[in-house]
Order: structure tokens, then sequence, then C-alpha cells
């Protein structure tokens, strides 16, 4: 059991889980995670994407790729304690179409970036303060950075309004050393910045690099409830809140929900731990190759998996 110290928990299964199922989630599936995870006493609930209809093909995709303010709030009409987040993507949203925090169900809007977008990421975060949102900024495969301009987009996140900036683990690639090189590395270049950790688990390592992360004293912590999330899912909501010796916190609703809704699910639509989405943590790659081959008849053939991951002739069709 670990003491809290004052962490917040951010559960963003709607909205990474539904890189799983094209975010094809019901209303009453999502109101009833909303439920459990206030009953739970977490902090934050990602309720999918706010990304433009404009920008984005609509039909694509369910209505948690844009979480639409009037649509959100007939979704949930009440809210409790759990705080509503939302995240961004570069060139996918446009920011007028964003009113004030005061007229919207949304509390916290987080960007998530690439290294080279840092400069577009914080220009949005500008815009979202202003609006009076809570902000986050999420650099992306921060495993393949190049030290030095990971430090020059610290400088500018430190310069920024931002709230909290994320170490994120994009491929599921990192272990307790990484992760403790990389806050130093935050601490030291965006220190008056507080820090937020998100996890994959390719190699099984979500649950304890997070662990790692409050020991370093991370605040933010996200989690999604039964793992859901993309390829090999995200540290676990109800192990994080069994860890947790916070009295606001309680992992028997979110137990009743996975019963409930989540077992079933599973059956659907795959996610979680699998030796093809460790073979892409070990390689430090995206696992969209992973992905690409549980969808085949021959997604249990790892040897051959193996293979053209180390081939000098098909490696760079899968990157």
């Amino acid at each position: 059991m670990m003491k809290s110290n004052g962490v917040k928990i951010l559960d963003c299964t709607i909205r990474d889980g539904g890189l799983v199922n094209n975010w094809d989630f019901s209303v009453d599936f999502v109101r009833d995670t909303y439920e459990a995870l206030n009953a739970a006493g977490v902090d934050y609930m990602e309720i999918g994407y706010k990304n433009s209809p404009k920008l984005v093909d609509a039909d694509s995709a369910g209505p948690w790729r844009f979480c639409e303010d009037e649509f959100i709030k007939t979704v949930i009409p009440e809210k409790k304690l759990t705080k509503l987040s939302a995240i961004v993507d570069i060139g996918r949203v446009d920011p007028d179409d964003f009113v004030p925090r005061s007229e919207s169900p949304i509390d916290m809007i987080r960007v998530a970036c690439y290294l080279k977008d840092i400069d577009k990421a914080l220009d949005l975060i500008e815009s979202f303060h202003a609006l009076g949102y809570e902000t986050t900024v999420n650099i992306m495969a921060v495993s393949n950075s190049i030290s030095s301009h990971l430090v020059d987009a610290l400088q500018k996140i430190e310069e920024s309004p931002v709230d909290v900036a994320y170490v994120v683990d994009s491929f599921g690639s990192l272990f307790n050393r990484d992760i403790e090189d990389l806050v130093k590395l935050f601490k030291e270049h965006a220190p008056s910045k507080r820090l937020g950790i998100h996890t994959h688990n390719n190699l099984q390592m979500a649950f304890a690099n997070t662990l790692c992360g409050i020991n370093l004293g991370i605040e933010f912590l996200d989690t999604s409830v039964f793992g859901m999330g993309r390829g090999a899912g995200n540290c676990q909501t109800e192990l994080i809140l069994g860890h947790l010796t916070a009295s606001r916190y309680d992992m028997k609703p979110i137990l009743k929900l996975i019963d409930e809704r989540f077992v079933a699910l599973r059956e659907e639509v795959e996610w979680g731990y699998n030796t093809a989405y460790a073979l892409t943590g070990l390689f430090n790659e995206h696992p969209r190759s992973a992905i690409a081959m549980r969808k085949t008849e021959d997604k249990d053939r790892f040897f051959n998996f193996f293979n053209k991951l180390t081939s000098v002739e098909t490696h760079s069709d899968i990157q």
C-alpha cells in the first residue's frame, strides 16, 4: 500500500479505450462509467477527444472523439465531484470552437503533441488557459526524443501557463530507471510545473512505472478501467485505487463496473498485454504494426512477427 501524497487520478478509459472500439461506447456505458468513477473517488474522467468535426471525418468515429459540449451535458446532466477532461490533437482542433470553462461541462483540456509541435501545443494552451480551463501538455513518443530537443521543449513549457506537464510512455517501452531520468529532466527544466504520468503496458510495466512516478513526486496519474486502452492498454484504475491509502478512494465501485460492463466488452474487442505488443515495446516502436497483426489470421504467429520487426527489408514499412 502507498500513501496518496496528494495525487490526482485521471481515468482515460473512454478516450484511450476509444482507440480500441473507434469510440463506439453507448451513452449508458459512459454514464455508468462516470457514476462508478465518482463513487470510487476518482478525481478526473477523460470523456474523450475534443477534436473538431470540421477537421476530422465526423462519420468515421463515435461522438467521444468530438465531445461537443451540449452532447456531454445530456450524457452527464449532473456533474459530481469527479471533474471532466478532454484531449485534443495538433491539427485536429479549432480553438474557436471552445466556450469559456464557465459555460462548458469540461474542466480540463489536455494537448497531446510530438516535440516538433511544441510551439503549436503551447499556443493552444494559451487560448485554453485564457478561457479558464485547467491545462496539460502531453509530449508523445518521449522515448524516441533527442535529449536536447526535450530540454528545449521543457524550457518553453516552463515559460508557459500550462498547469501540468506529462511524462508519456507512448510505446510502453520504459522502465523505472527511464522514468527516473525523465522526471529528473522535467524537474530540472520545468521546475514550477506539476507533473503527470501516462503509461502503456507493453512490457507489463505500466503499474510499476506509475508507482515509480508517485515516489518521484508525480501528482497526476493516468489510468483506465480494466486497463482498457490502445494495444496493450494502460495502468489499471482498479490497481491504483487498491494501492493508495487515501480514504477518498474505493476500488469496489470499479470492480462492480468491470463485472457489469467491461468483461463482456473484452469479449468483443481486444486490448491488454500480448506478446506482439511486448515485441514493439522491446524495440521501442509504435504498436500500430502489432495492432494490425492482431487483426489477421497470423495474429498468434509471434516468431514471424519478430522476424518482420527485425528485417532490414520490411522494417521501414512498419514504423
